[in-house]
């Protein structure tokens, strides 16, 4: 039984400008213990995808699915006690921009303190004690001073790592971690990313790593979930991925990656073209318009999912022409 396992989940925004169609029918699972990493434009439905699964999306949000299930358990049916247990307890999330994730008017310790003391029930000083525990797995040094300081004293990195120890408080069973890296300089980066792998390893707790960086997908992921357009268009393990990409869209993310060899001069190949509008979404493959090996079928009709392995698969025209 999978961890997570979503199916066939659609999500809608009621706007001035309209209705935006951030998803159209993904599924997805993610087993227990295992990295999984969704890479994609912004709007593709990242970030919403596993919003709309903690019931994080604001009142202008219509969510439907066929399944949302976690643990076994029916999420839809949750009623509001098992959802807020759900969110922090066994779920953990590490927001964007830790500046605005975190609350400026409370401390380090206030932040810390508070999911202990709702979800493990611990008194004052053994929240105090667990928190101080927690900064020092994620690395922060002097770390009963820093329980004293607000989020402004402390440096982008100290705050994404408070935030990282924020989600992983509870030993949550899964933790997404949404775009973790950004706006940090590459060593940090490097050290956030070293973290979170430690973590994994000695709490056995399942990852979800929503980004843009295809090298910390590589770094840090066992398997990489591609969309576009409010889809999935390829799904595999890593090397399927990065070896055997069958997508042009996920061909395209790989070429625009910056050699680091500097013996090879190969130009970066940017994929042409704008991201769909999602208030208006076209009817076949949101990626048609810019790709090079678009057909008539693919403007009208959406494509269907082609497997290549037990573990990958596809939704591409192409892939499904005759030899």
């Amino acid at each position: 039984m999978p961890l997570l396992d979503v199916s066939n989940l659609s999500v809608k925004f009621n706007t001035e400008a309209g209705v935006v169609q951030a998803l159209r029918g993904i599924s997805y699972h993610i087993e227990a213990g295992e990295s999984v990493g969704f890479v994609g434009e912004s709007g593709s439905g990242k970030s919403v995808s596993m919003l709309s699964v903690l019931g994080l999306l604001p009142p202008n949000a219509t969510v439907a699915a066929d399944g949302l299930r976690f643990g076994g358990r029916d999420i839809t049916s949750m009623k509001k006690r098992e959802m807020k247990h759900l969110r922090g307890g066994e779920i953990g999330m590490i927001f964007q921009d830790p500046m605005t994730s975190l609350n400026p008017l409370l401390t380090v310790e206030q932040q810390l303190a508070e999911p202990l003391r709702i979800h493990l029930r611990l008194k004052r000083s053994a929240a105090r004690e667990r928190a101080m525990e927690l900064l020092r797995l994620v690395e922060i040094p002097a770390a009963e001073t820093r329980l004293k300081q607000y989020p402004h004293q402390l440096s982008g990195g100290l705050r994404q790592r408070v935030m990282i120890a924020s989600a992983i408080s509870c030993n949550p069973k899964l933790l997404i971690a949404d775009e973790p890296t950004t706006a940090l300089d590459v060593t940090i980066q490097a050290q956030i990313l070293d973290i979170l792998h430690e973590l994994k390893e000695r709490l056995g707790m399942g990852i979800v790593l929503i980004t843009h960086d295809m090298g910390v997908i590589a770094g840090m992921c066992s398997r990489v979930v591609v969309m576009y357009g409010g889809l999935i268009c390829e799904s595999g393990d890593v090397r399927e991925i990065f070896y055997n990409a069958k997508h042009p869209y996920t061909n395209g993310l790989l070429r625009s990656i910056p050699d680091a060899d500097p013996e090879e001069k190969h130009p970066l190949a940017p994929i042409p073209g704008s991201p769909p509008d999602m208030l208006n979404p076209p009817p076949g493959c949101p990626f048609a318009p810019r790709c090079a090996h678009t057909m008539r079928i693919c403007m009208t009709r959406a494509p269907e999912t082609t497997p290549f392995s037990a573990t990958h698969s596809a939704a591409c025209w192409f892939l499904r022409r005759p030899a």
